[in-house]
């Protein structure tokens, strides 16, 4: 019976170290958040001209339309802090940044897709990512028309052309220097901003999960005796 004291004892000890571990990782893993603009310049009656997405870590917590000029909350996430100052700032840096992408569409063209009249249709994506509550990455990647077009890395103030026709977009851009640091700002500032405020909610609803894992994990057992053992 001493044995199959000790072993508990073991067994117990265990699983304070991996739940000690678990708590660890989960305010030491990296995390993201992640903005999905779609900006038009002239968008058919009841569509918005610009709309976007929020998630974090993959999962979307806000969605943005330019009509309403509103952020929705989604998910439980969203209804967490959508009551926050942090949420509001969002709402009206959303709308800024719709704007700013709006006024340069005139301007940009794919060359395989240079039509006259044509309209484009320019969707962002912003990313930035937080590890060990620091700033680890932040970048903008942009698609025209629905070509991948180019790849801003916040980090480094490089643009990358990453679609066909994209290098006259890339020499353009890359020669506007407000352009270039209102893009850094955004990212590497307010993103990385949203995301620390955002965090602390998301690693408590991230808990309970956490716990459920743990227990299910210490459901199953970890060494199998017999009498021989006892």
């Amino acid at each position: 019976m001493a044995l199959a004291s000790h072993t508990l004892c073991f067994l117990l000890l265990l699983l304070l170290l991996l739940l000690e571990q678990a708590w660890k990782t989960v305010g030491s893993a990296a995390h993201s958040l992640c903005l999905n603009l779609t900006v038009t310049s002239h968008s058919p009656p009841g569509q918005p001209w610009c709309a976007a997405q929020g998630s974090v870590d993959g999962n979307p917590f806000l969605q943005y339309n330019s009509d309403s000029h509103k952020v929705t909350p989604l998910g439980p996430l969203g209804e967490k802090v959508k009551a926050t100052e942090t949420w509001t700032d969002l709402t009206q840096t959303l709308g800024e940044v719709g704007r700013e992408l709006r006024m340069i569409l005139p301007d940009i063209r794919l060359e395989k897709t240079r039509n006259k009249g044509e309209s484009p249709t320019l969707q962002a994506k912003l990313s930035c990512q937080r590890e060990a509550h620091r700033g680890t990455g932040a970048s903008w990647e942009f698609s025209i028309n629905g070509q991948r077009a180019l790849r801003f890395d916040a980090m480094t103030g490089k643009w990358l052309a990453i679609g066909p026709g994209a290098s006259g977009v890339r020499e353009q851009w890359e020669h506007n220097q407000q352009l270039t640091e209102y893009l850094r700002k955004i990212s590497r500032g307010d993103c990385s901003h949203w995301l620390q405020e955002f965090l602390p909610h998301w690693e408590e609803m991230l808990k309970p999960q956490l716990k459920s894992e743990l227990h299910e994990d210490r459901a199953q057992p970890l060494l199998t005796f017999t009498s021989q053992d006892l």
